[in-house]
């Protein structure tokens, strides 16, 4: 079946460097950007949506401490079990971590980027972050670096970031009001001496909005992340995100709030409660018309290793790595014959879409339906994906990727964690409390696309109003999408109305 074709538009130059192209516009690795700026974005999986399918990031723990103290941020060592910022393994010193990223790019030869992102604040921790970059560059210069930080010490450091090349930078902006700022930091570490309250988070929100606007000034990328916290920040982050776009932000991330009390942090322990997959995708779709979002973050242990949404970190040990007989100039020939069969792959992917025609294909409604009603409501659908493609077991399935179906195409809104339940080959009946999970994490969506599903699951999710295919397995997760979507048209089951205006 032939699937229409969207065209990219390209933005103005103008507007990409003011924060107008991000991964909503440019999912296919910066398709409509400028090219000096897509050289930039197309193989950093945080920046670039269709990068995340292809390429490896990794996070090294070398800034422990932490000079501000967040209502929902509980760091832990030595912890394998939580999939969380702030959670490290191993707490490593700048060598350890210049050998351990060289282990992990010799052995993933996807790895494209190396940031740093805590357990605590870099920036906090000035003298070991910028070690490890300068060690870095030094050894394996094809690796990007990237920094995030909560932004009070960002003005400080800005130049040093930009005389090494840094041009990646993360800040979390979860406010722009004192008022709202309060209820979220108890307190901040600024000029040797500790600052509570609605003061304290006046600094920090106005050390956030100079940071930004001085990395901005010297051309490097910013992606601000938020929190949403319901009852707090819920009703304000689209004000944030309409202010850090005109102060020239690249990409908005709105994440979800982690607050388990087994996690320790305040939110945690006394109750405050996450927000839905519903409400997440509500305020990103209301964010998004006055910023570029990210909708692909997994919000990653500060130790985090391999492709978003997978974490091996486990396989690099320091012990491990010290048993590794590496050959760095063959390690580094395969991540360049890697980065450049992708692209090249990326690039041909782009020349297909725009010698298309550009516009898009109208269905022919039968004779006795409305047009409007024949075009095709939005579906969302869920995708257990590997590498781009619908490569993924249900059971085996640690997250499911969500994407939005309709006459425009498809575009990915968010993931959904959950538990792998199946431990076996053939069926998926091990355990029904981890399918009652994952099925709650499935809410909102009509259909699931994975490689194999069972029995039992099949009945489950049918039982739910969710319809399980397998006839899609290996394909591109977006054409997947869109065939299903199509199926679904001729069959008849996208009429719009109250009933799909319900479920949506």
């Amino acid at each position: 079946m032939d699937l229409p074709v969207i065209e990219s538009k390209p933005s103005p130059s103008g507007a990409c460097q003011a924060g107008g192209c991000g991964a909503d516009n440019g999912r296919m690795a910066g398709a409509g950007l400028p090219d000096a700026l897509r050289a930039r974005v197309q193989d950093h999986p945080c920046y670039s949506e269709e990068a995340h399918h292809h390429f490896a990031r990794m996070h090294v723990a070398v800034a422990p401490a932490c000079n501000i103290q967040c209502h929902y941020c509980n760091r832990k060592y030595d912890c394998a079990n939580e999939s969380r910022p702030g959670v490290v393994s191993e707490l490593l010193n700048p060598e350890q971590a210049v050998r351990k990223a060289l282990a992990v790019a010799a052995a993933i030869p996807q790895m494209s980027v190396l940031g740093i992102a805590g357990p605590g604040d870099p920036l906090a921790n000035p003298e070991r972050t910028f070690a490890t970059f300068r060690g870095l560059a030094l050894k394996a210069p094809d690796i990007k670096l990237c920094v995030s930080t909560n932004g009070l010490a960002l003005p400080d450091h800005v130049d040093e970031l930009a005389r090494h090349n840094i041009d990646h930078v993360t800040v979390t902006i979860n406010c722009v009001d004192p008022e709202i700022g309060e209820q979220i930091y108890p307190w901040i570490f600024w000029q040797n001496r500790r600052i509570h309250g609605r003061a304290a988070a006046a600094i920090l929100i106005e050390r956030q909005q100079r940071g930004l606007e001085m990395l901005v000034a010297r051309g490097i990328l910013v992606k601000v992340n938020s929190v949403l916290i319901p009852g707090v920040n819920d009703r304000h982050l689209k004000e944030v995100s309409a202010l850090v776009k005109a102060k020239g932000a690249f990409l908005h991330n709105v994440m979800p709030l982690i607050a388990e009390a087994a996690h320790g942090s305040f939110y945690g322990v006394m109750g405050q409660r996450t927000p839905t997959p519903v409400e997440l995708k509500a305020l990103q779709d209301e964010c998004a018309g006055a910023m570029n979002m990210m909708r692909h973050c997994r919000q990653c242990r500060a130790d985090a290793v391999g492709l978003l949404g997978e974490d091996r970190g486990a396989e690099f040990s320091l012990d491990k790595i010290a048993a590794m007989d590496i050959d760095h100039d063959a390690a580094l020939a395969a991540r360049l014959e890697w980065r450049a069969k992708i692209l090249a792959e990326l690039e041909a992917k782009r020349a297909a879409v725009s010698s298309q025609p550009a516009q898009l294909i109208r269905f022919q409604p039968p004779a006795s339906r409305p047009a409007a009603e024949a075009v095709g409501r939005p579906v969302l659908m869920a995708v257990a994906a590997k590498d781009g493609r619908v490569a993924s077991h249900f059971g085996h399935a640690k997250e499911f990727l969500v994407y939005q179906a309709s006459s425009a195409g498809a575009s990915l809104v968010g993931q959904r964690r959950a538990d792998a339940y199946c431990s076996g080959a053939e069926n998926c009946d091990d355990d029904a409390a981890l399918l009652d999970r994952t099925l709650a994490a499935l809410a909102g969506c009509e259909v699931v696309l994975c490689s194999r599903i069972g029995y039992e699951p099949w009945g489950r999710l049918a039982a739910a109003g969710i319809s399980p295919n397998g006839e899609h397995a290996m394909e591109p997760i977006e054409q997947a999408v869109m065939a299903v979507w199509h199926e679904m048209l001729a069959a008849g089951k996208l009429a719009a109305g109250p009933a799909a205006a319900k479920r949506a």
